[in-house]
């Protein structure tokens, strides 16, 4: 019979497994601190925890590699309304679709977009991003991330000039 903290460990792995990936890094933690000798000498456990975290920031940089382009196809959209493309549409509506897909695989990843520094460390690349492929200067962009995280997932929201 299955314990209870494996029960929930694996409800956890089909729920949300960026969530899940780091309570098996802590226990595998607190199994090397608790058993030091016990069948551990045999395993190379310290990668094997270093894997498990990549696993968990391999989601979070997926995320934020979406939401970085997306970015960067809305701030084009928005200070460039005259070179509006069906492939930016494209762009932007697959990038939202990733997100949803990442967010629905690991819910827990939200927590990055209820993070104002982290929106904003992500909007700076995209903004970044934009000024070289529009030629805009960075006076032309906002400081901050000007869109709220309900209109960069929201798939019917494009950008006006000027809003």
């Amino acid at each position: 019979m299955k314990s209870i903290e494996l029960q929930i460990l694996q409800t956890l792995y089909e729920q949300d497994f960026c969530a899940w990936v780091e309570q098996t890094a802590e226990l595998l933690r607190c199994l090397r601190r608790a058993s030091p000798t016990h069948h551990w000498d045999t395993m190379d456990l310290e990668h094997l925890i270093e894997e498990v975290v990549d696993l968990g920031k391999s989601q979070q940089r997926a995320l934020q590699s979406a939401l970085r382009l997306l970015l960067s196809h809305l701030l084009k959209w928005k200070y460039q309304p005259e070179h509006r493309s069906r492939s930016w549409q494209v762009i932007i509506t697959r990038e939202r679709l990733n997100i949803e897909e990442l967010l629905r695989e690991s819910p827990s990843l939200r927590r990055f977009l209820n993070d104002a520094e982290w929106i904003n460390a992500t909007d700076q690349r995209s903004r970044r991003e934009a000024m070289v492929e529009t030629s805009l200067s960075e006076d032309n962009f906002a400081i901050v991330c000007p869109f709220s995280v309900d209109e960069i997932l929201d798939l019917d929201f494009y950008p006006n000039a000027g809003e």
